[in-house]
């Protein structure tokens, strides 16, 4: 077999120890090193005077990430590799095989680097990263509110949209500090709250006790810290955004997508589209695509894999939000599937053409354009024609077409 890189090492990683393999044309080294920050120092430095120039690893979990910000400043090539493409035949497994397994596999050039952005856009993929879990968080904790207060006998969110908004809060602090009248709670209605007052006085007729009024004020304060929390994280992401702006403007241009759900999706993939060859790559690598599973002729599970479930779960929500709107493209395009295929396969449809407009806006610097919902009935109008006049027809009407004049 061709020897692409000829000298090259494989390293296996775990949580206390990195199994270092460094194969060259005279012979094959195999050292272990701790995984302490001298310890990788020591492995650059050997690897170095080897004279290796690529180096793979694994992606295991979390342990990869110093290796790969040690080694990253020197001139090695590194390589991070999905751990399912580099499986070996099973037995006699130990991490020196495994390291020479990979050096292995990229001597010969069979390894295919997986995406690991520059550290700059490592760092904001961190930050949008812990932005969202608290943002995640916060919701849980609103309903843990509500089910205290569900607990209480407080029905204030059979009235209020929000019980969270500037009518709710203070109707909690005042719950909370011991008000007990439905009459003087509800007066803290603000805006068109105070049209339901009559509504909120039987919803906040109430048993909240000393154990209620404890739960309620500890996560009311934990709230307001994750908002504030928050808040500051918006702050430092907006400064590490600023050369995203011209993109994150084009993205803002969709219905349905405002700018945090474009900062998350830009976090992810970056503004360098050159990476993937086609739109249809790069929604492979997003995993939005359908799988491929054929044998004897036959499709079976169509699984869209695992891929970066940070991106994906945004794109999804995204799409959520754009298929409400009917009266466009994507709304269009979620209804048409999922009457056929349900509502799941529709949104992951969705967030497939999401992502491929995404794609064409950064890599031409394109202006977003809706095709409308009628563009899949103008792909084929006798069809669509055909399709409504048999759904009159088994209404029970009689249907007769006549084209209108231009």
């Amino acid at each position: 077999m061709e020897v692409v890189h000829e000298r090259c090492c494989g390293l296996d990683v775990h949580k206390k120890t990195v199994v270092a393999c460094v194969i060259t044309p005279k012979d094959r080294q195999v050292r272990t090193f701790g995984t302490m920050t001298q310890d990788l120092l020591e492995l650059g430095e050997w690897l170095v005077a080897e004279g290796v120039t690529h180096v793979a690893m694994e992606s295991t979990g979390v342990y990869w990430k110093p290796v790969f910000n040690l080694l990253e400043g020197s001139e090695l090539e590194l390589l991070v590799v999905n751990a399912r493409h580099i499986k070996a035949v099973p037995g006699r497994k130990t991490d020196v095989k495994d390291a020479e397994w990979i050096a292995d596999l990229l001597r010969h050039g069979l390894l295919q680097a997986s995406f690991v952005p520059n550290r700059d856009q490592r760092e904001l993929r961190e930050l949008v990263r812990y932005r969202r879990t608290l943002i995640e968080q916060r919701a849980h904790e609103v309903q843990r509110v509500q089910k205290v207060l569900e607990g209480a006998n407080v029905k204030l969110s059979d009235v209020a949209t929000d019980i969270m908004g500037v009518s709710g809060r203070a109707m909690l602090r005042a719950l909370i500090e011991g008000e007990q009248s439905p009459q003087a709670l509800a007066e803290m209605a603000h805006g068109r709250l105070k049209r339901k007052r009559g509504s909120l006085e039987k919803a906040l007729r109430s048993s909240v006790g000393a154990h209620q009024r404890y739960m309620l004020g500890h996560l009311l304060e934990h709230i307001e810290f994750m908002e504030r929390e928050i808040k500051e994280l918006d702050q430092a992401i907006g400064e590490r955004m600023r050369p995203f702006e011209a993109a994150i403007a084009r993205i803002d241009e969709i219905w349905g997508i405002g700018r945090r759900t474009a900062e998350e999706i830009l976090a992810e993939v970056g503004l360098d589209m050159s990476r993937w060859p086609t739109h249809k790559h790069f929604a492979s690598w997003a995993k939005v695509s359908p799988g491929n599973n054929e044998s004897a002729g036959k499709r079976h599970s169509g699984r869209t894999g695992k891929g970066n479930r940070w991106l994906h779960s945004t794109l999804v929500e995204a799409a959520n939000n754009v298929s409400r709107n009917r009266a466009s493209y994507y709304g269009a395009q979620y209804h048409r599937i999922a009457r056929r295929r349900g509502r799941k396969r529709a949104l992951v449809a969705v967030a497939h053409s999401l992502l491929t407009a995404v794609y064409h806006m950064l890599r031409d610097g394109t202006v977003h354009q809706d095709l409308g919902a009628e563009y899949f009935d103008s792909l084929d109008r006798e069809r669509a024609t055909h399709r409504a006049v048999q759904r009159l027809r088994r209404l029970g009407y009689e249907v007769t077409l006549r084209p209108v004049a231009a």
